[in-house]
């Protein structure tokens, strides 16, 4: 009599088992080693930390300072030749079926270790016992046999495959690659889907990409980040603290002068703001584009209003470029706008201006906006005005 297991279940009940402990695999990796590890958004009670770290090493073997130097490195150096992983530069293909090999490479590197791995645990078990992946992977497969037989090496087998496919090759790879997006990040990175559940709330890569601090990933009133579901439970149960979420925008009486306050609150919701700015020149933007085409414009109008609402112009192909520029220059009214919110975007561009500078450069824009005679530049300014640190 051939050994079955210890639990003898339906063919539906090896099924469900395999979810749930490829779920909490999923949970572990979004939970402890993307949110609290490589980003610091939340900090974790010692109980449900080691138990991330216990599961990781049994269904993974990923080194969580492996892990969170690797994905460091890839929002430093996100769809750049350095980037580990970028669909972008490797290929879509490349790193949807071949991102666990890709992960595995960048691990060997000392280089990203030493720079990008700072902060993680360094033990006596993350030095003896969990930075030996074979053997936690091993003890998994024993267990898995004793409880459900041969079948538990399928359950095994899934277990092994599902992170290097989920998270290595799709959000690594598609996230990169296709979906929507909420926000003008400086990368590709998108929204799979607005329902965060199969792959614990990653699939909103695009929000995370966005603000890579915050805890939750979700955005939208219609999308929902499972993730941050069990951490708002594990908050209640005093085993995490959240540090950081997406901001919110507040907004107060509009001041009749912009300050450094005013400021802050722009760089720090310069999303909204960019939103904001394109929403309110919409109707500009329809009759210019009418114009252009009645005047006989040969241009792929869906990419140059793309091109129009973009902060950047990164990506854009350079004979189309010059096409979009020359087009451009026939507008006034689209260039005059145009140049107004690329000097918005050096706001919260990298550079060595001082804080009264960058105020200063502010209410000019601001002057000039409500003295330029198009109405939607005049009040949008005074929208700016309203926004509170």
């Amino acid at each position: 009599m051939s050994f079955s297991g210890l639990f003898d279940l339906p063919w539906w009940g090896y099924i469900v088992v395999a979810l749930v402990l490829t779920h909490i695999t999923i949970a572990s990796v979004t939970i402890f080693l993307h949110r609290h590890q490589a980003h610091r958004a939340l900090d974790l009670h010692p109980i449900p930390s080691h138990f991330f770290r216990f599961w990781l090493w049994l269904t993974t073997g990923m080194v969580t300072k492996e892990w969170a130097a690797i994905h460091r490195k890839h929002h430093a150096k996100c769809e750049t030749e350095e980037d580990p992983h970028s669909p972008q530069i490797l290929g879509l293909s490349t790193v949807l079926w071949r991102g666990a090999e890709l992960y595995r490479a960048e691990s060997k590197n000392a280089e990203t270790m030493s720079r990008y791995g700072h902060g993680t645990p360094d033990d006596w078990m993350e030095r003896n016992v969990y930075s030996h992946s074979v053997y936690g992977i091993a003890i998994m497969m024993i267990v898995n046999l004793i409880c459900f037989g041969p079948l538990g090496l399928t359950i095994w087998a899934v277990q092994m495959i599902w992170i290097p496919f989920w998270a290595a090759g799709v959000i690594n790879g598609l996230a990169h690659f296709w979906g929507y997006r909420n926000f003008d990040c400086t990368d590709a990175a998108t929204n799979i889907l607005p329902w965060g559940i199969l792959i614990g709330g990653e699939e909103l890569h695009n929000n995370h990409h966005s603000f890579a601090t915050s805890a939750k990933l979700s955005a939208k009133w219609y999308e929902f980040d499972i993730g941050w579901m069990y951490i708002r439970i594990l908050s209640m149960l005093g085993l995490a603290t959240v540090k950081k979420t997406i901001p919110q925008p507040r907004f107060s009486a509009a001041k009749p002068v912009v300050d450094f306050d005013t400021l802050q609150a722009i760089v720090t919701h310069r999303y909204d703001v960019m939103r904001r700015y394109a929403l309110s020149l919409k109707e500009i933007y329809k009759e210019e584009l009418s114009k252009l085409q009645a005047d006989g414009h040969k241009l792929d109008l869906r990419a140059f209003r793309r091109w129009l609402h973009a902060e950047r112009a990164d990506g854009v192909p350079a004979v189309q470029y010059e096409q979009f520029e020359q087009t451009l220059s026939t507008s006034p009214r689209l260039q005059q706008i145009d140049a107004m919110k690329r000097e918005l975007v050096q706001l919260w561009a990298r550079s060595n201006a001082s804080r009264e500078q960058l105020v200063g450069r502010l209410q000019d824009w601001c002057a000039r906006a409500e003295a330029s005679g198009i109405r939607q530049l005049e009040e949008f300014s005074l929208r700016l005005r309203t926004y509170a640190a």
